[in-house]
């Protein structure tokens, strides 16, 4: 059965591959091992920056700005103009600069309308209470399978993905696809499914809608951790390199394949370092909880609850 929201997407990676290309420049936090992109539109100066990062220091719970500095001054030197902040997910392994960057440079933060999924599951888990609305009124936008959107005058729409979280989002933007957490590079595989409203199964079916795409449309990763035998980090491949060489989910890989293998290798893995405080900021739309009658915002540890 055809899926009109892929081949919209086709058809607006088809028209950007013939007009100007837009500017694409991603910064690499080593801590988190996260990519921060900025899109930009050369005909209107109009950009996106998705995927953001929050420096935090879980030792001390003191949070600052270097990161996200780098993308300001890059935004400000180029002489660009914010239109939107995307969040492909509710990132479980660093916090979001999203509100910090709205102050400074403006934009719409945005995220997919699952999220709401999200905030119910974690609010639950930190006893949040009624202080903590579970809305997605935190975001000034909450996107929906297939909607369209632009940046300046590149054509873009939103992908709903789910698997990793049930929340996720891959953005294609022109001839780019900002696929968050989904896919990593080939030679790495693909993201978890353990946590709580993850899904193996799905996950395989949204990596297979997304490998539908047309093989040259650039794929813009979130993360990297150098995989073995790679000296360099790595976050932009395409749609035909995943497809062909993905060592998780490669053509000819079967959904039940892809399940056995993803269930077996989450079970092996860890909690990620920030998962805690990650989860708590990132379901607010990057702000920290509402501060207590001392003035301090605190940052709950549940135990022996993941």
């Amino acid at each position: 059965m055809t899926d009109p929201h892929i081949g919209e997407a086709a058809r607006i990676i088809a028209a950007a591959s013939k007009a100007r290309p837009a500017v694409i420049r991603s910064f690499f936090d080593e801590d988190t091992f996260t990519v921060t992109h900025v899109i930009s539109d050369p005909a209107t100066g109009k950009a996106a920056i998705i995927d953001s990062v929050l420096d935090f220091d879980p030792a001390s719970g003191r949070t600052s700005y270097a990161s996200a500095d780098k993308v300001i001054a890059y935004v400000e030197n180029e002489g660009l103009e914010v239109e939107w902040l995307l969040e492909t997910h509710a990132h479980a392994d660093h916090l979001s600069a999203a509100p910090y960057l709205q102050e400074k440079l403006g934009g719409r933060l945005a995220i997919g309308r699952h999220i709401l999924t999200v905030q119910q599951v974690f609010g639950k888990i930190f006893n949040e209470g009624t202080r903590f609305p579970r809305d997605g009124s935190q975001f000034d936008r909450l996107f929906d399978d297939g909607d369209r959107f632009r940046v300046g005058s590149i054509e873009a729409i939103a992908l709903h993905v789910p698997g990793h979280t049930p929340a996720d989002m891959t953005y294609v933007i022109g001839a780019a696809a900002f696929i968050g957490d989904t896919l990593f590079m080939p030679d790495y595989g693909t993201a978890r499914a353990d946590f709580p409203g993850g899904d193996a199964r799905t996950l395989y079916r949204s990596i297979r809608r997304l490998l539908s795409l047309p093989d040259r449309t650039s794929l813009h990763l979130c993360h990297d951790y150098k995989a073995p035998g790679r000296d360099t980090y790595a976050w932009e491949t395409t749609v035909g390199e995943e497809r062909e060489h993905n060592v998780h989910v490669h053509a000819g890989v079967s959904e039940d394949q892809f399940v056995a293998m993803r269930q077996a290798r989450d079970a092996t893995l860890g909690m990620p370092r920030l998962i805690l405080p990650s989860i708590q900021v990132n379901m607010r739309g990057g702000r920290l909880p509402e501060p207590e009658d001392n003035g301090a915002s605190y940052l709950k540890l549940p135990v022996n609850r993941l």
